[in-house]
């Protein structure tokens, strides 16, 4: 192997600190220097890692391979401006810019400077995801749920650009397919930004999705549910579980005919033996992590550099969220004006 490539994390907060300690585990990686406008936070991660600490990115425009941006929302889109400028290699957190105009700007950029823009969808490199990916399946429906406690993090953004966001990118990756309608409505109870939004997206192949996203709720919660015609998904990102249903090649629901009668055969049995034992096959899988997700994800962003390959979770990938995260935004607001029209 070659030289090591060097290294930054912008913003070493609470997400950020964790994207330095996770580069000194990788091989052929130096972290050379930690940023943040929080002096004594720089002092305390750089000090641990034996890396430079600074408060401003500037002097290290040019100078470094590779960064993490892991700083509020609303400063991703001037600090990745310039690092892709500097033809540096960019790992921007979700959500990648809060306009879809200043996304589509660091999408052009990267193209321009042959860069490589990754985006920190981290579901992405979910271990059940992606054993329900190797699947090959195709929704026709789907219910994602994303509810937990405000973290007094985020406060720059509202709850679809700040949680929903992770199923929006799940979804287009499941769907591959673009928009046709949105129908969107969201309530903001913490302040200015919406806390609770549900979003009905139809889609060009047909599908249709309904995602309900909350920082204002009691408990935490991660689940989705793909319904396709050979198969019921659930999957719990928190748990690492997920039960597979699917109904095998020589079954035809239509001649079983559950809803005329019960077929002789299985008289005396439950609903629930009839369908799930005797008819339809169920996978009950429990996936073990083999690695931290955001360490999977720091990794695989540095064998793109190295192998000059795309990104798991590409520029346009972010691109693609944030212009359907804008369509959920305009809705809501569009509804909510139209529900104070109606008082």
């Amino acid at each position: 192997m070659g030289n090591p490539l060097k290294v930054a994390v912008i913003g070493v907060g609470h997400l950020g600190k964790e994207h330095a300690r996770l580069y000194t585990q990788i091989k052929n990686i130096k972290l050379v220097a930690v940023v943040d406008a929080n002096e004594n936070q720089a002092n305390t991660i750089g000090r641990k890692l034996d890396a430079k600490v600074l408060t401003d990115y500037h002097s290290l425009l040019g100078e470094v391979d590779a960064v993490s941006i892991a700083t509020p929302t609303a400063t991703h889109f001037e600090i990745a401006r310039d690092f892709l400028a500097a033809r540096t290699h960019v790992l921007l957190e979700k959500p990648m810019t809060s306009s879809l105009d200043t996304a589509q700007k660091l999408v052009e950029l990267a193209q321009q400077n042959n860069r490589k823009l990754q985006i920190g969808h981290i579901e992405r490199f979910n271990p059940a995801l992606n054993e329900i990916l190797k699947r090959n399946i195709r929704p026709i429906y789907i219910e994602a749920m994303r509810i937990g406690q405000f973290k007094f993090r985020s406060g720059d953004i509202g709850v679809v650009l700040d949680l929903m966001i992770h199923d929006i990118d799940i979804i287009n990756l499941l769907t591959k397919s673009e928009v046709e309608k949105v129908d969107a409505v969201g309530l903001n109870v913490l302040g200015s930004h919406e806390d609770i939004a549900n979003a009905r997206i139809t889609y060009a192949c047909g599908c249709v999705a309904n995602i309900t996203a909350s920082r204002a709720s009691l408990k935490a919660l991660r689940q989705i549910r793909i319904f396709t015609p050979e198969h019921y998904i659930s999957l719990d990102y928190g748990t690492l579980q997920a039960r597979i249903v699917t109904k095998p090649p020589d079954v035809n629901l239509e001649n079983i005919n559950l809803q005329k009668t019960i077929p002789e055969k299985f008289l005396g049995l439950s609903f629930e033996e009839i369908l799930f034992h005797r008819i339809l096959k169920v996978e009950n899988l429990t996936m073990k992590a083999t690695q931290e997700q955001l360490g999977a994800e720091l990794e695989s962003f540095i064998r793109c550099i190295e192998e000059d390959r795309q990104p798991v979770v590409s520029g346009e990938d972010g691109l693609k969220a944030i212009r359907i995260a804008s369509m959920i935004q305009q809705d809501i607001q569009k509804n909510l004006e139209r529900a104070k029209a109606k008082l």
